[in-house]
Formats: structure tokens, C-alpha cells, sequence
């Protein structure tokens, strides 16, 4: 087939990602992820929720990104209440971990 003959088909990044299983499933776990963040945001101090972002899930482990490591260490004393919510509303995280994320990663 020549170049000029050959057929292009445009898919859109939804139809690319739901086309193929592993990616399907990376898209589901992000979705579970931040629907878990959305639930325990209101216990995150409003100072400090800019800095809290959505990490990734595996399994029953969930990890918090967080932008400094003062941000991480007030986060880590709310983990008992942020477990507490997540259960109450049907989630199945066992395990919380929180990664200090730097600028240059």
C-alpha cells in the first residue's frame, strides 16, 4: 500500500484509550482516584488543598501527592479521618501513602 493510498482514521483520545484494555483500566483507576480525593477534600485544611493531589490506586493502596513536606506531615496526622471517610463511603483503601512531590518531579 503507498502512502498516498493509505487510509487515516482519527480517533479521539476517549475512543483511543477505551479501545484498549490497559489503558481503560489506567483511566478507571485515575477516575476512583480522584473520586476518593473529592470525598476526603473537605477535611484537607482549605490552605492546604491546592497542594494535595489525586495519586495513583492499586488495588486497596492509594497514594496522595503532596507538595511539601509540611503539607505531608499534617496530612499524615488526618490519614485516621480520611481512612474513616473513604470507608463510610464504600471505598476499599486499606492503605493511604503520601509522596512529597519536588518541582523537578
Amino acid at each position: 500500500m503507498s502512502a498516498t493510498s493509505r487510509s487515516t482514521t482519527v480517533f479521539s483520545l476517549d475512543e483511543a484509550v477505551g479501545a484498549t484494555p490497559v489503558l481503560a483500566q489506567l483511566r478507571e483507576r485515575l477516575a476512583l482516584s480522584e473520586r476518593c480525593l473529592g470525598h476526603v477534600r473537605p477535611l484537607i485544611p482549605i490552605t492546604m488543598r491546592h497542594q494535595v493531589k489525586a495519586g495513583p490506586i492499586e488495588g486497596a493502596q492509594w497514594c496522595l501527592l503532596v507538595g511539601s513536606a509540611a503539607a505531608s506531615t499534617k496530612l499524615r496526622q488526618l490519614l485516621p479521618s480520611i481512612q474513616a471517610a473513604l470507608t463510610e463511603h464504600g471505598f476499599e483503601v486499606t492503605s493511604i501513602r503520601i509522596k512529597v512531590q519536588t518541582a523537578s518531579g
